[in-house]
């Protein structure tokens, strides 16, 4: 379980109470309250990026917490945060900045954190072929960090804004270490499409039409949302196939 896309001025009030709620629950033998959490510094430079990174990092360290962050900036919009007219030189992480975020997060003894590079990636909907994706710079970034730091240095990424990606393009970026997806687009859309099917194919039923009474079984809120639910998870394991992520775990016992 995992919060995501905290930006810095929530740190103090959102994640360190998390944190704080962890080493609590720690001190009394009880399990983590999530197994990681995200810091999205990427709208700052990324030396103050990181100084708030290596901090997180070092706290979650002590609690076997897993820290994600972000450099670089995804497209579109999430959250309220729109980056629709980015330029795109900076929708894509350069080699130096993974090696300065990979010379920096080494710092912490034990941190084991993920790292959303930008590689064209866009939040979102849009139609195959509209964003320019280029996973290859995840693996230049691989090559730069084995060349700089030896053959153990590697990074394990996240792909922000999966949504409507190809399957040739998610395994392209599997095979350069993206260990993590997000698709929050396709899974609202698997959520809503099975509504919407159940309203407009038993509409008759759910709506009181000429005097008559309707379907409670149609109109009841359990009846759609089960079915959603179940598109919903259904995605989710598509969502695992594509990733090859079936029987896999970053966690090791």
């Amino acid at each position: 379980m995992q919060t995501d896309h905290c930006p810095p001025d929530k740190v103090d009030s959102f994640l360190m109470p998390l944190i704080r709620e962890t080493q609590a629950r720690r001190a009394k033998g009880l399990p983590n309250l999530f197994n990681s959490h995200m810091f999205d510094g990427s709208t700052l430079p990324l030396s103050k990026n990181l100084d708030i990174a290596v901090r997180l990092l070092g706290l979650c360290a002590e609690n076997e917490l897993v820290l994600e962050i972000e450099a670089g900036i995804v497209g579109g919009e999430e959250d309220g945060v729109s980056h629709e007219n980015a330029p795109s030189q900076r929708l894509y992480t350069t080699s130096e900045d993974m090696m300065e975020v990979y010379r920096r997060m080494k710092e912490v003894p034990g941190g084991v954190y993920m790292f959303a590079a930008t590689f064209g990636n866009v939040h979102g909907s849009y139609k195959p072929g509209m964003v320019k994706l280029r996973p290859e710079i995840l693996k230049q970034g691989q090559d730069a960090l084995q060349k700089a730091f030896g053959p153990e240095a590697r990074f394990w990424y996240v792909f922000h804004g999966g949504s409507g990606s190809t399957l040739s393009e998610i395994r392209e970026a599997v095979r350069y270490g993206v260990v993590k997806m997000n698709v929050d687009t396709d899974t609202q859309y698997a959520f809503t499409r099975a509504v919407a099917g159940h309203i407009l194919t038993g509409y008759e039923g759910i709506l009181k039409i000429d005097g008559e009474v309707g379907n409670k079984k149609s109109y009841d809120p359990r009846a759609y949302l089960k079915k959603a639910e179940a598109s919903m998870a259904a995605r989710v394991m598509q969502a695992v196939d594509d990733l090859q992520g079936a029987g896999q775990t970053i966690f090791r016992n």
